[in-house]
């Protein structure tokens, strides 16, 4: 494998497969259609490498990933439209712009959604190749669990998936699934297993070496350093260009036969594929590239001055997104502020300061060195998933609890605390993504539209009320000292009042998805509907938001169509069951 700028990967060379998106799609199919398929692959990213600078530590390093939503070096640092069901504010949508994409900048959290959300996507599409059975294998097959192999694990995948138990919070991580139990709900010994109801562990994507489990540190970087004759032949066929900003596609007809690209200085390229184009661009990218290319709806694409070439009505449509709020209490002891980083201060440095430097260097140290101790996890360590109301047949609520409050999203209070990050999972609002203009470096228009039907105002007052009743169990009474956020003066049981609160308060949970939809956009392989040789695979081809964060999913897709293009499937996992709780047409609980 080859990791060069743009200039050199092109001198004469051309390619089965051209892969527009090195993030948590594209490594996977670039290291399996050239490992697995014998392909020649060329990987193009606009962003960075996530090694080699003096800060990839911040990418790598599980403690520190608020850093890379600080600032845009790694990130796309997007912002939505105003929304207006949300007072008219512009929420952050930061997006990967390194090589791993979103992989190298998320929370971590693995979670793989409920069986149930795939069989709905098999309804969606009308293909039961998206079935749970069906998808349950390429989720096994990406894996490598700390806990080994099971009907529901995988054990020796790229994808290193653990748990943390960090000692100095572990108390009050453990009150909050015994609050969850003594709410009445039940308990999950393995979310992305048998039974994802229910409060326990998490799983992140953290390896036993304390490292982050991007797309590109687990499926790229080893062919640069090839344990076996597999690995050797598959690195010669992979070549990948960083700082490579896609253009456009470029067309033979109804059949895409290359792209075009310009590097870090301005300069363009063609680069031709002889198999297909492949754009994992995301669910901003993708669409964005894909109408400025002329691929679209008609009407919108010639106010932009752009030739139609293709008129495909749902390209940017159909935007989902979960929308979540932080539920926070001030605990008498036991956080994590005392090691947490502040981003007061000013200019360079103000990234780098912490509340209490002596203990952020020890935690550093101990990961520099180990790849252990307080830096060596995501933090969210525990969670729930919890059926809102009678009739609901599998969760649509999940939390991520963390021991500490934090504010703006980045920073934490310099006080002990701790919250819950609440987020419905099944929103019907919908959304798009369409172009500002037909600049391909200007940002597109994000519009996740959130709270635009009454069932989601709904929801979410629903949600921020049983959220309340959760942290106030007796589990944390050794806990707290008062309601933080919302504060005690809103009234809780006034539904204009929590309405408010809402409004002010929430922010995307990053989920972003769905605007390439299979079933309206791409065929059920990430076919593009009516055009030849070109292929979506991203979280852009999800036909609905799966139950839960989305980079599991997204990695299972992309293990699933490189298997596809390759013209073979894994068999289905018929023993897999899932759990069904009793009585959920007329109980919540």
């Amino acid at each position: 494998m080859s990791l060069r700028r743009l200039s050199s990967a092109v001198l004469g060379k051309r390619y089965d497969y051209v892969i527009v998106g090195a993030g948590s799609a594209g490594c996977v199919l670039a290291h399996r259609l050239t490992k697995e398929h014998g392909a020649s692959v060329l990987l193009l990213e606009a962003g960075r490498s996530n090694r080699g600078s003096w800060d990839s530590w911040k990418i790598n390093m599980p403690a520190a990933l608020t850093f890379n939503l600080a600032d845009d070096k790694y990130n796309w640092d997007y912002h939505t439209v105003p929304q207006k069901n949300l007072d008219g504010r512009r929420l952050h949508q930061p997006r990967g712009k390194v090589l791993g994409g979103s992989s190298s900048l998320n929370a971590m959290a693995y979670v793989r959604g409920h069986a149930l959300d795939y069989e709905r996507w098999a309804q969606e599409i009308g293909s039961s190749r998206w079935k749970y059975q069906e998808v349950l294998p390429y989720f096994k097959k990406a894996q490598c669990h700390d806990s080994g192999a099971s009907l529901y694990r995988g054990g020796s995948g790229p994808l290193k998936v653990g748990r943390r138990r960090t000692e100095a919070v572990r108390a009050i991580n453990e009150a909050f699934v015994q609050a969850g139990l003594q709410a009445g709900y039940p308990h999950s010994e393995d979310q992305n297993g048998f039974q994802q109801e229910g409060f326990g562990q998490m799983d992140m994507t953290v390896g036993p070496d304390g490292v982050r489990s991007s797309t590109s540190e687990r499926y790229l970087w080893p062919l640069f350093k090839p344990q076996s004759d597999e690995d050797r032949k598959a690195a010669e066929k992979l070549t990948v260009a960083t700082h490579s900003t896609v253009l456009g596609l470029i067309f033979d007809g109804k059949r895409a036969v290359g792209v075009e690209a310009a590097d870090a200085q301005g300069t363009a390229y063609q680069l031709l594929a002889n198999e297909e184009v492949i754009l994992s661009a995301g669910a901003v990218g993708s669409p964005q590239l894909l109408m400025l290319s002329g691929v679209g709806d008609a009407a919108e694409l010639e106010s932009h001055g752009i030739e139609v070439r293709h008129d495909l009505p749902e390209v940017g449509k159909n935007l989902n997104d979960h929308l979540e709020f932080y539920i926070q209490y001030l605990a008498k002891h036991t956080s994590l502020y005392p090691y947490a980083a502040t981003f007061g201060g000013f200019g360079f440095l103000s990234k780098y300061l912490f509340r209490r430097p002596w203990n952020a260097a020890l935690a550093g140290a101990a990961w520099f060195a180990l790849g252990r101790g307080m830096s060596a996890t995501n933090h969210f360590e525990v969670g729930g998933f919890i059926r809102s109301a009678p009739g609901r047949a599998h969760p649509d609520m999940q939390y991520h609890f963390i021991p500490g409050c934090v504010v703006g999203q980045l920073e934490f209070l310099p006080e002990h605390g701790y919250q819950a990050h609440c987020g419905t999972l099944r929103p019907s609002s919908r959304g798009t993504v369409k172009l500002a203009s037909k600049d391909p470096r200007a940002a597109p228009l994000i519009d996740p539209n959130f709270l635009a039907t009454e069932a989601d105002v709904a929801d979410q007052r629903n949600a921020l009320r049983l959220t309340i009743e959760i942290l106030e169990q007796e589990a944390f009474k050794p806990f707290v000292l008062r309601r933080f956020s919302p504060n005690e003066a809103v009234d809780i049981n006034d539904d204009a009042a929590v309405d408010a609160w809402i409004r002010e308060n929430s922010h995307s949970g990053y989920h972003l998805s769905c605007t390439c939809a299979m079933g309206r956009v791409v065929d059920d392989q990430g076919r593009v509907l009516g055009l030849d040789g070109l292929r979506v695979v991203d979280a852009s081809i999800m036909p609905s938001m799966s139950s839960g964060n989305l980079n599991a999913p997204t990695i299972m897709i992309a293990e699933k169509i490189a298997d596809a293009i390759r013209g073979v499937a894994l068999p289905a996992e018929e023993g897999a069951a899932h759990f069904e709780p009793k009585d959920w047409e007329t109980k919540q609980r």
